[in-house]
């Protein structure tokens, strides 16, 4: 809960994590960008309590903690929170959350003043830099020297893709930890391509695929389709409603791209030039064979949904290790703890361990994995067709 998860630090044993500040330009990118997010929250709600606005400041607040503290920084950062090696990443991991965490505290103090000034002192405890009360604290003012509007619209168009692509995952009903092989996605421009490159391995990352393939001409792959926004189009038009739909309706795949790039295209009404923007249509694409599209606004993604025996095996290493590790933290086994593992025979088991067995040893600590013919007092598991048992000790 919300609560639990901003109060981390309150349960922090090594308080050496908030000494030596790590300067900006030495910490990772995606630290980069929520400080760069958060700077622009802060100039976001002061310009909306000045227009006494709370509850758009409210707002923003939350679409930062949900979104992108919790959502995306958070997840995408579990591995460095968690590690046992105490380096520069792992520190500036934990220096970036607790920054955003004392930061929204004093931000939504004026509108949640008794549950942010606990909060505060949660936070102020651990490193022992804080006032009696958050509300004798300095309200935050922001930096815009930190703020990276080009950071900021590569991660927004990671966050977009990767919650399409999941989208498309969750229609045809295939797990995250189900690999796939590969996404499309047509660029509009030079620019696109370049944003698209620079995130390509977070995305390939979050939505479990092998490669991303960027397409400069889709029109011979992807066939779209467009209809007018009639919700946008309707009460600006009226009677000529009708008319206008028909129009956009025999708009051209050339005609679909051109609006796509452009953001605006011109059409012709009984002799009148009418300038359609993007908002004012509704595109979409006909999945292809062996494919899943989504369309959202300008972005297109094209998701393969061809599952190899070789993704598949895959696959099952990825659920056989989720299984270990829950079972590890169910155990009170160290993070460090060196494992050994016996699973009960399953064929289809036993050729997915053999084909990603490395990787499976990994992710989980184990120094000696074996198959017997039967586990006494095992933890069962199943997942797709697998069904067996399994159990763990310390090696």
């Amino acid at each position: 809960n919300t609560y639990s998860f901003f109060s981390l630090y309150a349960n922090i044993d090594n308080f050496s994590y908030l000494e030596d500040e790590i300067v900006i330009e030495k910490r990772p990118e995606i630290d980069r960008w929520i400080l760069s997010e958060l700077n622009t929250l802060m100039q976001t709600v002061e310009t909306s309590f000045d227009d006494y606005e709370p509850t758009k400041a409210a707002r923003a607040i939350q679409y930062f903690v949900t979104e992108n503290l919790s959502n995306w920084f958070v997840r995408l950062s579990r591995r460095r929170f968690w590690k046992g090696d105490y380096q520069q990443d792992k520190i500036s991991a934990y220096q970036t959350l607790y920054t955003c965490m004392l930061t929204v505290a004093k931000l939504a103090s004026p509108i949640a003043p008794f549950f942010m000034d606990n909060l505060y002192k949660d936070l102020t405890a651990v490193s022992g830099k804080g006032l009696e009360s958050i509300h004798l604290d300095r309200f935050p003012v922001s930096n815009p020297a930190l703020i990276d509007a080009d950071l900021e619209r590569k991660m927004q168009k990671a966050q977009k893709i990767a919650s399409m692509v999941l989208s498309l995952r969750k229609k045809e009903m295939i797990k995250v930890r189900q690999p796939l092989q590969r996404i499309m996605i047509p660029v509009l421009d030079k620019q696109d391509r370049e944003d698209i490159l620079a995130i390509q391995n977070l995305i390939i990352s979050e939505v479990n695929v092998k490669e991303i393939e960027l397409l400069d001409d889709a029109s011979g792959i992807l066939v779209k389709n467009i209809k007018p926004n009639f919700k946008v189009l309707g009460p600006k038009y009226g009677k000529d409603m009708r008319l206008i739909g028909a129009e956009i309706q025999k708009l051209t795949q050339e005609d679909i791209s051109k609006i796509e790039k452009e953001g605006k295209i011109n059409i012709e009404v009984n002799g009148t030039f009418l300038e359609l923007s993007i908002d004012e249509v509704e595109i979409s694409s006909q999945d292809i064979e062996g494919w899943l599209v989504a369309n959202q606004g300008r972005l297109t993604v094209a998701l393969d949904v061809t599952i190899t025996d070789a993704l598949r095996k895959e696959g099952n290493a990825r659920e056989l290790i989720n299984r270990v590790q829950n079972l590890r933290k169910d155990s009170g086994f160290e993070v460090t703890d060196k494992i050994k593992l016996s699973i009960e025979k399953n064929s289809i088991l036993e050729a997915s361990v053999k084909a990603n067995e490395t990787y499976i040893k990994s992710e989980t600590l184990t120094n000696e994995l074996v198959f017997v013919d039967i586990v006494k007092n095992g933890t069962e598991i199943a997942f797709d067709t697998v069904e067996t048992k399994i159990v763990i000790e310390k090696n």
